[in-house]
């Protein structure tokens, strides 16, 4: 049959034919190839921010757990600023010295009197630190949340541009054995698109739950050290 031969002679429909990605990618029209380009260069980003914050979530919890147990467990200020300088990874650890460091200054700030200025001061250097600390955990993670909304788009105008010059190429009387590669090409860069979004979309949904875990306690963290504070160092 001549539309079966027409398959075989491309390849398709051949067990011992083979799938030559780079073939794809080679031949491909410049626009294609340039959307391909983009999407590749988006996963390989991807793929770093995702191992990189996955370290690094992954260490900040475990050091913000060995400070909450030395915070709690010790009785020694002293103790506990030399343990928390050496969790540098851990958010709530930086937010501990934050708050030393401040009740440090207004100890010999004879200008502050009253315990609410003083307590006003510490508060204020918490939520400093607090805001800092949860910039570095969200950093870099919304670049997760727009591959993975943006690549399947990305990969569609690549996979209509492709289309386009095939629809052009039937138009001059082209043989399926000229459609196919374009046909195939337009679908490669749709399937670049889907593999730079899904690790994308499920590392951010993760780091999220993760991330926000870790804000909550550092909001726990603030009320347990002012009420301390409050408690034991300014009456």
């Amino acid at each position: 049959m001549p539309g079966l031969s027409s398959l075989n002679a491309v390849g398709v429909g051949d067990p011992n034919s083979g799938f030559d990605l780079m073939g794809l990618f080679m031949s491909a029209h410049p626009v294609v190839k340039g959307v391909m380009v983009l999407l590749i260069g988006m996963l390989l980003v991807g793929i770093y921010i995702i191992f990189y914050k996955a370290l690094y979530v992954r260490r900040a919890s475990r050091e913000t757990a060995q400070f909450n147990e030395s915070f709690w467990r010790s009785r020694d200020i002293e103790q506990i600023y030399k343990h928390a300088q050496m969790l540098r990874w851990s958010p709530v650890s930086q937010m501990f010295l934050a708050g030393y460091t401040e009740l440090a200054k207004i100890a010999s700030d004879e200008r502050l009197k009253s315990s609410d200025d003083k307590m006003d001061n510490i508060e204020r250097a918490l939520r400093k630190a607090q805001a800092v600390e949860g910039t570095k955990l969200e950093s870099m993670v919304p670049f997760l949340a727009s591959t993975g909304s943006a690549a399947p788009f990305i990969g569609l105008f690549g996979t209509v541009i492709g289309i386009m010059i095939t629809f052009n190429t039937m138009g001059h009387g082209a043989k399926l054995t000229d459609i196919v590669p374009h046909i195939a090409e337009a679908l490669f860069a749709t399937a670049i698109g889907l593999v730079a979004a899904i690790p994308s979309v499920l590392a951010y949904n993760y780091f999220t739950r993760r991330i926000r875990v870790l804000r909550s306690e550092m909001e726990t963290f603030e009320q347990d050290y002012l009420n301390i504070i409050k408690r034991h160092f300014l009456h």
